[in-house]
This record gives structure tokens, sequence and C-alpha cells, in this order.
């Protein structure tokens, strides 16, 4: 089976730029290229969402699962492929460096209740679950290199043990941690820690990576049995859906395939083998499940395939050579 890319280039103007650049491997400079990126920019959708981001942070943190929450939409709007460069992004950059940790982490409003172990009252904080993926957001848009990024990855890599990632806060949030036993690995945090790291050819060689994505996999493998800080990979895992915000099967796979040290990894190509399955006989796939904050967007129904959805699967596909 081919992927359908005649189709996917008959998209929206985000699906055809990165299937040019990740599917055909296009220049980033070619005529064509540009032109999708500058269609793009000007959707009335693009154009709503970083209207949206300029509101950043959005409303107080309660529910890292919310794919509402702006650093969800700001992971977004950086896989699609905005950079800082863009109109009105510099705005939205400048409001995330406003309130850095003096950890390093870029805090957000946070209020975590007295009986989950915080101290009730909003104050800005950051926690695993969602300050790798504003890092992350950075990255992707373009700073890479700024001091303030580069403290905030140190900060966030130098948490990992010999199991992966913890559930770990910033001092703010006093003793609060997750469902879970203290000496667990969160399957969240390494997932988000991950993809901080597999935004940058330079991130993707820290011995850390290798640790988070034994993490990972290896749930896969024991995924009957172990389900640490209460994350399942069952039914509802194994649906696809975007965009890629919470601990499922499309998020993980797209991550894990980004690091090429696993691309012969037999766990990680047994979960490719599930999501191969999901395909049409036409080479599409359709959402299995949506977030209802993007139902104005084509992969929020699931009533017929995504292109979008497509695009993430087939991409997987061909970081493992499975395409």
């Amino acid at each position: 089976m081919n992927a359908p890319i005649d189709w996917l280039l008959a998209g929206d103007p985000w699906v055809e730029y990165r299937t040019r650049l990740d599917l055909l491997g296009e220049p980033i400079d070619s005529k064509k290229v540009q032109s999708a990126r500058i269609q793009m920019l000007a959707h009335p959708l693009v154009r709503g969402l970083v209207g949206e981001l300029q509101g950043w942070p959005g409303v107080v943190l309660n529910s890292h699962k919310s794919a509402s929450q702006f650093f969800h939409k700001l992971t977004f709007a950086a896989d699609m492929g905005l950079r800082v460069d863009d109109e009105r992004i510099d705005k939205i950059v400048a409001k995330i460096m406003d309130h850095p940790s003096s950890e390093g982490p870029f805090t957000l409003p946070t209020n975590v209740p007295t009986h989950f172990g915080g101290t009730g009252e909003t104050q800005y904080a950051w926690a695993l679950c969602d300050a790798p993926l504003t890092v992350y957001g950075l990255v992707k848009l373009g700073l890479a290199d700024n001091p303030a990024v580069q403290k905030a990855i140190q900060a966030l890599i130098n948490l990992v043990r010999d199991n992966g990632w913890p559930c770990a806060v910033s001092k703010e949030l006093g003793k609060f941690r997750g469902p879970g036993r203290k000496e667990d690995p969160c399957p969240f945090a390494n997932l988000a820690m991950l993809k901080l790291l597999s935004a940058d050819e330079k991130l993707r060689e820290y011995s850390a990576a290798r640790l988070g994505s034994e993490v990972l996999l290896d749930l896969w493998q024991y995924s009957q049995t172990k389900h640490p800080y209460i994350f399942y990979m069952g039914d509802d895992f194994r649906k696809v859906k975007a965009p890629l915000v919470w601990y499922d099967l499309l998020h993980v796979l797209d991550v894990l395939s980004a690091f090429t040290f696993l691309k012969t990894d037999p766990n990680l190509l047994d979960m490719a083998e599930v999501l191969q399955k999901k395909m049409d006989s036409e080479g599409k796939f359709t959402a299995e499940s949506i977030w209802t904050a993007w139902k104005e967007w084509e992969f929020g129904q699931k009533k017929m395939p995504s292109r979008w959805v497509t695009f993430l699967a087939w991409r997987i596909l061909f970081r493992l050579g499975l395409a």
C-alpha cells in the first residue's frame, strides 16, 4: 500500500506543507512548499489559533488532559510548522518567557487542591506533564539556542532517573504528585520529555532519551499488567486521534519513531503494526476518537478519513521504513 500523496496534497495547507516536507522530502525553500506555507499562515483556522494564543497562558491549569489548554495548542501550532518570526508568534513567546521558574522550566497558572497535596491557591508553577511540552513548542518555533530555553531543557533532563522520568513538579506545588507509587516512572511525563528531546537533532542524542523510550516500550510489552499512575495502553489508548495531546497510540508512535536508534525495536514495530491495521483500502486513516475542543478542524470528526491523521500515520510508517 502506498501513501495517498495526491489526496494529502489536496487537503488543508498545513497538510500539504508537512506532506511536502516530511513525506516527499521537498526543500523548505521550494516554491510549492513556500506557497503551501503562505496559505497555511493565511488560513482562518490558523489565524484564529494564533489569535487565541495571544491570550497566553489561558485559563488556570487544573487538568493536563484538557485539549483546550494553551500549551497543547502551542505544540500543535509548532507541529504545523509555525515559527517565531511569523506574524504575532513573537508576542506569544514573550509571554511564555516572562514566567520562568527559579529552576529553569517555564510556568503556568496552576491550582492544585489541598486534598491532592497542593496549596489550593492559584500560582505560577510547572509539572513534568506541561513544562516539557511548552519547551518543545519553543524549540520547534526556532528557539532551541535561546539561553532561557536551554536552561529549561537542562533542568528537565536532569530530573531523569534510572527508570525514566518520575512525576515531578516545581516547589510551588508542594507535595503534589499523581496517583501512583513514587518510585514508578510517569508514562505521560516520559512521553512529554521524549517529545521535547525529539524536537531537535542535538537533543535526540541525549542518553536520557534511551531511558525514557525503554519505559514506554516496556509498558507496551507488558500492557496487560503494568499501569503506573493509572495510565493504560488498552482500547482507548489504541484509538487514533488528533491533535497529539495525551497518552495514546498515535502520539506515542509519533514521538518514538523520531528516534532512529529505535527503528528496529520489536515493541515499537509491534505498536506500528496495530496502527497499520487501521488503514483503509485506500491507505487512509479515520479518527476513532476526537477532542471536542478541536471540532472545527477536519480531524475533529469520525465520519470520514482525516488527512491530518493520515499524514501523521504515514509519517510514522515512513520513519520506521514500513512505507
